[in-house]
């Protein structure tokens, strides 16, 4: 069996603001741990655990 590489179609796309519910933070839980995304004031991203 052979993995065929991922397409731009295949990969999902998700909105920040809509993660962050319009504000600057959002809580992601991956594998049981918390972390915390953030939006700076110069627009870039954060991920911190």
């Amino acid at each position: 069996m052979t993995d065929k590489p991922e397409t731009q179609t295949d990969i999902p796309v998700h909105d920040v603001l809509a993660l962050t519910g319009g504000g600057s933070l959002a809580r992601l839980i991956h594998q049981g741990e918390v972390y915390v995304l953030r939006i700076t004031r110069l627009g870039k991203l954060i991920l911190t655990k």
